[in-house]
């Protein structure tokens, strides 16, 4: 191989590099623009509850802000996310929007730390139903197994501790599995939310 073909060769080779390097950066935008959630304001009163007059720190956030940016992260792929705040440029504020970041910040931690604790107890909780429920029923079996002769007490004691044995075990299942489920989305919302990173952009 001459150096003619070699210098082909290596020209080939940055031209390949340079392609594969392209199109790593636009597969890379293509996912921060699927990660952004962009949301357009007024002025920062909009983030928050009308009816709560307390500085920014402080303040309860609005229900129609929490509703778009939950149907917002439902639509996104799993992952980081970006929350793009869309504001007048006349409007802007630094130092409230550092305020609103970090007040932002503390209301998505702490409301994913509560749906998550929710979630936990309540699949205890149902969990603690079927064991109970299991422990009535083999009490009943037992009770039975023992007494060779049925009497009052005997009958009056299985017909108590067998039906409300199954309702515990299935009651408990209900709890753990299909009442749990209901407070996922809302727990995987914050959970997302909370890690997200949050900006204002001027329009």
């Amino acid at each position: 191989m001459d150096k003619e073909e070699e210098e082909k060769i290596a020209k080939l080779s940055r031209k390949s590099a340079q392609k594969v390097m392209h199109v790593l950066a636009q597969e890379k935008k293509e996912l921060l623009h699927m990660s952004e959630i962009s949301i357009m304001l007024d002025n920062y009163d909009d983030i928050f509850s009308d009816f709560d007059p307390r500085p920014f720190s402080e303040r309860a956030l609005s229900d129609d802000f929490l509703f778009e940016a939950k149907k917002a992260v439902k639509d996104k792929p799993s992952g980081a996310i970006e929350l793009r705040f869309l504001i007048p440029a006349h409007e802007r504020d630094l130092k409230e929007e550092s305020l609103i970041k970090k007040r932002l910040k503390n209301h998505f931690k702490k409301h994913a730390e509560i749906s998550q604790k929710e979630r936990k107890k309540t699949i205890k909780h149902g969990l603690l139903f079927v064991v109970s429920g299991i422990i009535l029923m083999f009490l009943a079996t037992l009770i039975l197994a023992k007494n060779t002769e049925s009497s009052f007490l005997t009958s009056f004691l299985i017909i108590l501790l067998e039906p409300g044995g199954w309702f515990l075990f299935w009651e408990g299942l209900n709890v753990a599995i299909f009442e749990s489920r209901k407070i996922k989305p809302e727990a995987d919302f914050y959970e997302r939310i909370s890690k997200c990173e949050i900006s204002f952009l001027s329009y």
